[in-house]
C-alpha cells in the first residue's frame, strides 16, 4: 500500500467511498474525476483505494476519466485502435501489450519535447528561423485542439476545425519536404 503524501511519499491516496464519492487525504476533502484528470496532467502521483476493502482500484478510476472524455467528444482513441486492444485480451501476447504501449507513449512526449526544443533553437535566427515559427504556431494550433476549451458556436467551431485541419495538412506536407 502506498503512504499517505504527508509521510514523504508525495504519492496521494485517494480514497473512493461506496456512495462513489472520492476523498482526497492529502486536502481532506472530496474530489472529483475532474479533479483527478487535473492531477493527471500536473504530473501528481495518487493512488484510488476502495474505502472498505483498501484494494487499489486506480486502474479503474483512470480507465472511468478517460470513458468521460471520450463521452465528452475529447476522442482521443480511434475505434480501430480500441478493437485492436480489445482483440488483445486473451492473446498470448497480452502481458507485453502494457509495457509496448507505455514505453511508445513515453517515445511520443520525448519526441514532443525534442520538437519543441528544436523549434525554438530555429527561433534563434538563421535560414529555418521564419518557417520554424509558423510551424510551431501550427503546431501549437493543431496542439491546442487536445486541450478543452469554452463552449462556442456550432460554427465557429466548424470553422475552427476547418482551420486546424488546413493547417495540420499543411504542417504534415511541410515536415514530409523536410524529411
Amino acid at each position: 500500500m502506498a503512504k499517505n503524501p504527508r509521510d514523504g511519499s508525495g504519492v496521494v491516496i485517494i480514497k473512493k467511498y461506496a456512495n462513489r464519492r472520492l476523498y482526497n487525504t492529502e486536502t481532506s476533502s472530496y474530489i472529483t474525476l475532474e479533479h483527478l484528470a487535473t492531477m493527471v496532467r500536473e504530473g501528481r502521483e495518487f493512488q484510488v483505494l476502495d474505502a472498505r476493502t483498501d484494494e487499489d482500484i486506480t486502474r479503474s478510476v483512470l480507465t472511468q476519466i478517460i470513458m468521460d472524455e471520450e463521452a465528452r467528444g475529447q476522442t482521443m482513441l480511434p475505434v480501430n485502435f480500441l478493437r485492436q486492444l480489445i482483440s488483445m485480451y486473451g492473446d498470448s501476447m497480452q502481458s507485453m501489450v502494457p509495457q509496448y504501449l507505455e514505453a511508445s507513449m513515453e517515445a511520443f512526449r520525448k519526441n514532443q519535447a525534442q520538437f519543441h526544443k528544436a523549434m525554438e533553437g530555429a527561433f534563434a535566427g538563421g535560414p529555418f528561423a521564419e518557417i520554424a515559427r509558423r510551424n510551431m504556431e501550427m503546431f501549437e494550433a493543431a496542439a491546442s485542439a487536445f486541450k478543452p476549451k469554452l463552449k462556442a458556436a456550432p460554427e465557429a467551431k466548424d470553422d475552427e476545425i476547418a482551420t486546424l485541419k488546413a493547417q495540420m495538412a499543411e504542417l504534415q506536407s511541410k515536415i514530409e519536404r523536410l524529411g
